[in-house]
């Protein structure tokens, strides 16, 4: 059993405003300080209409190969590294469990093996038939192990992107 709390959704539409309220602050406070081609994007289930939350702001800051290390050297600075995530050359995760909601913020390369985010969001928004079928998803696990639930949200993950991989392809 993992030692965080169970995995528990919160009521949907205040933590959506709550989260986009603090995604303007964050992204407005970084835009002048990262490089140029920085895609700041507000990603996760507060992003997509509809979708059942925890309430929790994931943002997706995307850059280009030779403005990572500068990114993340910056975020560095101004946040908490998320050790429980993994770090390559094109990716790097960071955190701030003071701010309400609690936020993650993902550093991807564009292009690179983890500049996903972006494109699970727009795959829900675009069909109502995944929000729902995330949804029962999240329904299913609530109470229970977040490890659990985070297998079963990555398995689902996988399976859309796989399918916009598809639709990408024609």
């Amino acid at each position: 059993m993992s030692s965080e709390p169970p995995f528990q959704l919160v009521d949907t539409e205040p933590a959506r405003e709550k989260a986009q309220r603090l995604f303007e602050r964050v992204r407005n406070s970084l835009m002048p300080l990262l490089p140029s081609d920085a895609d700041i994007r507000h990603i996760g289930a507060t992003a997509v209409p509809g979708c059942l939350t925890k309430g929790d702001l994931d943002i997706v800051i995307r850059v280009s190969g030779k403005a990572f290390h500068q990114a993340d050297a910056l975020l560095a600075g101004h946040f908490v590294r998320n050790d429980g995530s993994i770090r390559t050359a094109g990716f790097s995760a960071f955190e701030d469990a003071s701010s309400d909601p609690h936020l993650g913020i993902q550093l991807t390369m564009i292009g690179g093996p983890h500049d996903f985010f972006h494109l699970f969001v727009e795959a829900l928004r675009r069909s109502p038939d995944l929000v729902s079928e995330y949804n029962t998803l999240k329904l299913h696990h609530e109470g229970s192990d977040m490890t659990v639930y985070r297998a079963a949200k990555d398995a689902f993950i996988e399976r859309v992107l796989a399918g916009h991989a598809r639709i990408s392809d024609r």
